[in-house]
């Protein structure tokens, strides 16, 4: 833990400790697969406190946000995002955005209509009923989220970013030494 005061290594637990793990990691990245998952679901539970007050779920509160975003931005002519695009656009995949489309559009959150020109492609468009909820999640979720950060310095938070992206990236096999 080189770079951290004595009194920040006093309080943080490694991985192995928390979990109760006898055996050594068998690699280092190994324990940092492991702490990315341990720490997602901390962080997450938290928020899906919040989620569960307000009756949606994370993949749910994920598509209201992307769709508010493309009604912003204007993108397709404001007719709303194909369905296939919000399933590329989520940030955790889900096997079944359909279902969670039924299911918004059930409690009038968005709004669906087929291409005129071509059938195969549906459209999903945040209603203003959707719009008022993320409203209301605003302030409860930028408290958490603050809550969730203010231990880590801005540089820190971005460190960790770039660091999470690279571990997604794949080396190019055409490009290997």
């Amino acid at each position: 833990m080189i770079g951290h005061s004595f009194s920040e290594r006093a309080t943080l637990m490694a991985l192995k400790d928390e979990i109760k793990k006898r055996k050594p990691f068998d690699s280092p990245a190994e324990e940092a697969f492991l702490n990315l998952l341990r720490t997602h679901g901390v962080m997450t539970a938290e928020l899906d406190h919040v989620f569960k007050q307000f009756g949606v779920s994370e993949p749910k509160y994920n598509i209201l946000r992307i769709l508010r975003g493309a009604r912003q931005h204007g993108e397709y002519g404001g007719e709303g995002v194909p369905c296939l695009e919000v399933g590329v656009r989520m940030v955790a995949r889900v096997p079944d955005v359909t279902r969670l489309v039924d299911r918004l559009e059930a409690d009038a959150l968005v709004a669906r209509r087929r291409s005129t020109s071509d059938r195969r492609v549906v459209y999903v468009a945040i209603t203003d009923k959707g719009l008022a909820l993320l409203d209301a999640m605003h302030d409860p979720l930028t408290r958490l989220h603050g809550e969730q950060a203010r231990h880590l310095t801005p540089a820190e938070w971005a460190e960790l970013s770039r660091l999470l992206a690279k571990a997604r990236q794949r080396p190019d096999p055409a490009k290997a030494d």
